[in-house]
């Protein structure tokens, strides 16, 4: 089955999106879970089926289940959120394959430094109206500036898994 996707404006549904992230800490014995509140986004489906657009996740709204771990990673070792409240996934290029598969291309920034990142996502749920993604990709902290490491606790690449409703606006 290959989904069409409606061309036109697409908007993020917050209440049936989320983005969580989970990495190796303590020398790799424990996995550190989160997810983000505040997630935001909008696209465009072009009449030849790419997409652009964008999502935004509110640094601060990280909930790892540990207020002291949370505070840490707003602060400026990791997100620096007073001076960088936003990390943004600024979709380039994204187009449905054959299999249901979407290879998206596109800038993430964090902490004000931007690097190319490609993710392929699924579709996993389509209507006219409607479209649901879910994807995950790895990120490499350190290539945003947040490569806060003491004694060597913290290793390896950061998972990013998110599942993305996105509702079609009305014409």
């Amino acid at each position: 089955m290959t989904v069409a996707v409606e061309t036109g404006l697409w908007q993020l549904d917050p209440a049936r999106t989320t983005v969580a992230i989970k990495h190796k800490t303590m020398w790799g014995m424990v996995t550190v879970k989160g997810v983000f509140a505040g997630v935001t986004g909008e696209g465009e489906v072009q009449p030849d089926g790419t997409a652009r657009g964008t999502i935004t996740l509110d640094a601060a709204s990280l909930d790892t289940k540990n207020r002291k771990r949370d505070e840490h990673l707003r602060g400026g070792d990791f997100f620096d959120a007073d001076r960088h409240p936003s990390l943004v996934f600024a979709v380039r290029n994204a187009t449905v394959r054959q299999d249901d598969t979407v290879e998206i291309s596109g800038q993430l920034t964090a902490r004000g430094i931007s690097r190319p990142q490609t993710v392929t996502a699924r579709v996993t749920g389509a209507t006219a109206s409607a479209v649901t993604l879910t994807a995950e990709f790895t990120v490499d902290r350190e290539q945003f500036g947040m490569g806060w490491n003491q004694m060597g606790m913290i290793r390896g690449l950061t998972t990013v898994t998110a599942t993305l409703a996105f509702t079609r606006t009305p014409a």
